[in-house]
């Protein structure tokens, strides 16, 4: 069955999961969900060996990654890492996780990696000012250079810790991408990994939502919207769920053979209390979308998001597009209110599906059943998060720019 669940990885060259199965991790968390979100994507991943020292970790998170992988080993040691004598706890770990918001963490865990040469994984959200973002570097011995203290917290003992879910949910993501390449033996980023905007004051009114597409993108949007406060969610999707959807759809975990759109709907209410709903059709030209402020397009089907563009562009309504593959992904604005392309005229969509020799498929099971192509959960949620991240920025007047995201440059962003 755990071959199956991870078919669309193991379809990617090179993929070796045996490292992944048989890697043990050291994790260091604080009382936020990054840890948590780390947690259900590894899980999801095929990482079965997790050891992890937090205050805490978010229920419904950690039961989603049991549910995900059954083989998971996850051991957690409540509290925080503030002595040597932790150290024990990460004894066989081939790569130390740094989640964690105070120095006292940071220091001992660089220590620690120095002496015992294992890799440090360093990622976090923080507050400067009037600014926010975060950052992401990967410490291995030798690399004791001046930029390492920008990844030690000011803060040298645990306090209230900067909980921005929608951050988390990116840098979970590249932090899980790092730690893939150091097991596989695949090169790491030799930079500080940093994202930065203006400080962005919590959403006091959300408009009505539509998300298009409630797979691997749909998930961690859906997560993200919840995240930020967004109740009023439709998600449409015609597609059922199966077991290869598994390593990176992990909200549909128990439905398989189920609609995508409800299944997703019903779990995020559960778990979140949102008030969304499920519309189980096919996008086509005659989908109303007249009753939502902004859509998402969260689709693999480059035919489904010209349509999506075209119907946002007639209607004026903003439009955020993400598409993901393996190792890149873009998420392009559309917002009427500024001159601009849309996103399948930016991107060219009508011209690639043009030089296609095969005719247009716009059936509804294609994303899936029709095109067993490679994918991971990072990326996908790297995208998501963006994408709520853009919605954010709108909704407090800001104009974001355009994401083009590729793991495998120093500059991701």
């Amino acid at each position: 069955m755990a071959t199956a669940r991870l078919d669309r990885q193991l379809r990617i060259p090179g993929w070796n999961q045996q490292s992944l199965a048989h890697a043990r991790i050291g994790i260091v968390g604080d009382a936020d969900r990054l840890a948590s979100l780390y947690i259900v994507s590894a899980a999801a991943l095929g990482l079965n060996q997790l050891v992890v020292i937090a205050p805490r970790l978010d229920p419904a998170l950690i039961d989603t990654a049991h549910q995900v992988n059954p083989d998971l080993h996850l051991v957690h040691v409540e509290g925080f890492f503030t002595h040597p004598v932790l150290e024990d706890v990460f004894t066989g770990c081939q790569v130390l996780v740094d989640l964690s918001q105070y120095g006292l963490a940071n220091k001992l865990l660089l220590a620690q990696g120095s002496r015992a040469h294992l890799p440090v994984l360093r990622g976090f959200v923080h507050v400067l000012a009037d600014q926010q973002g975060f950052k992401i570097f990967t410490y291995l011995r030798g690399r004791e250079w001046q930029e390492l203290e920008q990844l030690v917290s000011p803060h040298n003992l645990p306090g209230q810790p900067l909980d921005d879910g929608v951050l988390d949910i990116i840098v979970a993501g590249i932090v899980l991408e790092e730690t893939k390449n150091l097991l596989m033996g695949q090169p790491v980023s030799t930079e500080v990994i940093a994202y930065q905007r203006p400080f962005l004051p919590p959403l006091l009114n959300h408009p009505r939502i539509c998300v298009v597409g409630a797979g691997a993108l749909g998930n961690f949007i859906g997560l993200g919207l919840a995240f930020a406060g967004a109740t009023d969610i439709t998600f449409v999707d015609f597609d059922v769920v199966e077991l290869t959807n598994l390593n990176r759809q992990v909200f549909l975990v128990d439905a398989l053979g189920h609609n995508k759109a409800e299944a997703l709907s019903a779990r995020l209410n559960q778990l979140f209390a949102l008030r969304s709903r499920a519309w189980p059709v096919a996008c086509d030209r005659d989908t109303d979308f007249s009753p939502y402020h902004i859509i998402f397009d969260g689709v693999d089907n480059f035919e489904t998001r010209i349509i999506l563009s075209e119907k946002c562009q007639a209607q004026q309504k903003i439009l955020i597009s993400g598409g993901s593959d393996v190792a890149a992904g873009q998420v392009v604005v559309y917002d009427p209110a500024q001159p601009g392309p849309t996103p399948a005229e930016l991107l060219g969509l009508a011209g690639i599906v043009g030089r296609r020799r095969t005719k247009p498929n716009l059936h509804p099971r294609a994303s899936c059943q029709y095109r067993p192509d490679p994918a991971v959960i990072m990326t996908n949620q790297i995208i998501a998060g963006f994408m709520v991240e853009a919605y954010r920025r709108l909704l407090n007047g800001d104009q974001p720019a355009n994401i083009f995201y590729e793991s495998s440059r120093e500059k991701k962003f």
